[in-house]
């Protein structure tokens, strides 16, 4: 459970997500990537144009489970987690897929 971050080569340019699994969902991601399905418009066409080549994807943090096993909604969490580093992203100058 953590995020990941697309980045790309070309421009710098990031895309910040957050998922409960992440190897998972950073595979489901490359597979819309690949067939042209992601929702992230502006992403989606970056990487048809520039080819996923120009892209790395790599974990940014990861954040353990409580040690209570009856919770199992991370939500806010990782939307936490999400929030405070597009505000680190940003203050370095970074710029943000939308």
């Amino acid at each position: 459970m953590g995020l990941f971050v697309i980045r790309s080569q070309v421009n710098g340019k990031c895309y910040l997500e957050a998922a409960a699994d992440l190897k998972g969902k950073i595979n489901s991601t490359r597979f819309k990537l690949d067939y042209g399905n992601h929702p992230n418009k502006e992403l989606q066409r970056e990487w048809q144009e520039y080819g996923e080549a120009n892209f790395s994807i790599e974990v940014l943090e990861k954040l353990e489970y409580d040690k209570d096993e009856t919770k199992t909604d991370y939500s806010e969490e990782l939307a936490l987690l999400k929030m405070i580093w597009e505000e680190k992203l940003l203050q370095r100058g970074v710029e943000l897929y939308r």
